[in-house]
């Protein structure tokens, strides 16, 4: 690894981050609609501009309406020091987030390998490209009530992300996509080891099944990410009990990211 480079690398994956957030141009947040507001609006759009906030965009507390990513400055950053970690480190494995909305995340983790010129790993991309499930309360009481399949901004297309990538240069053979629920395609998924494991599904069932299918790929060393432990009780729910019942010593080495997120590294 060329330590000459490591400016440039940092110079680009900083830029990289603000413009997959779309810090730059200050792209505004959405709001929801108040009912009388639908009703102005053609069907299926359930979202008004607001103003640009930068302390918002920062702590991934908006919506973007074009930006790639929502999950903010300070969770992108925990992302590249995770990434930039395993790969400095040689801990071996693929990144994988399930749950990627307009891709952004996705996007800035393939950016870091180009930064590194690193082509051994890949970088997995696992949606729905639907949205999200109805609930299932019979079989995962923590979702009841759980309205986030309601949401039409949630449903971005395999094809949509696809295009988000080619915009940046990083549609390539290290990106893989999996479409579908993900109780039907991690299981099966042609992963062998994980370094960086990203979890961006809101709901308890999301979270225990990629958790259920993957964490026991992630290498020592590794990085487990959780994007919605504070915003969505169902999602902190199940990572508590997955990791109470499977790997109770490693559930003590969760650390806070923003307020939002969590990370911890595998043992």
């Amino acid at each position: 690894m060329d330590q000459n480079l490591a400016p440039l690398r940092t110079a680009y994956i900083a830029l990289l981050r603000d413009t997959i957030i779309n810090a730059i141009y200050d792209d505004p947040g959405m709001a929801p609609l108040k009912p009388w507001q639908v009703l102005k609006r053609l069907a299926g759009s359930e979202h008004r501009i607001k103003d640009f906030d930068q302390s918002k965009r920062d702590k991934g507390l908006d919506w973007p309406s074009v930006a790639h990513s929502m999950i903010g400055r300070q969770r992108m950053d925990n992302l590249i020091h995770c990434a930039s970690h395993v790969i400095e480190r040689g801990v071996p494995g693929d990144f994988i987030e399930t749950g990627v909305w307009r891709g952004g995340a996705c996007i800035l983790m393939r950016g870091i390998l180009r930064a590194y010129g690193e082509t051994g790993r890949k970088v997995w991309v696992a949606d729905s490209f639907e949205g999200l499930p109805k609930p299932d309360a019979a079989k995962y009481a923590a979702d009841k009530g759980d309205k986030h399949y309601k949401n039409a901004v949630l449903a971005v297309t395999m094809e949509q992300v696809q295009d988000n990538f080619s915009r940046y240069g990083l549609l390539d053979g290290q990106v893989g996509f999996l479409k579908g629920w993900f109780k039907d395609t991690l299981p099966g998924a042609p992963i062998e080891k994980l370094a960086i494991l990203r979890l961006d599904g809101d709901m308890y069932e999301s979270t225990m099944d990629a958790l259920r299918a993957m964490y026991h790929k992630l290498s020592p060393g590794g990085f487990v990410i959780v994007d919605d432990y504070h915003a969505v009780a169902g999602c902190r729910k199940a990572v508590h009990d997955f990791m109470t019942a499977e790997y109770p010593a490693e559930a003590l080495n969760i650390q806070e990211i923003d307020g939002t997120g969590v990370f911890w590294q595998r043992a």
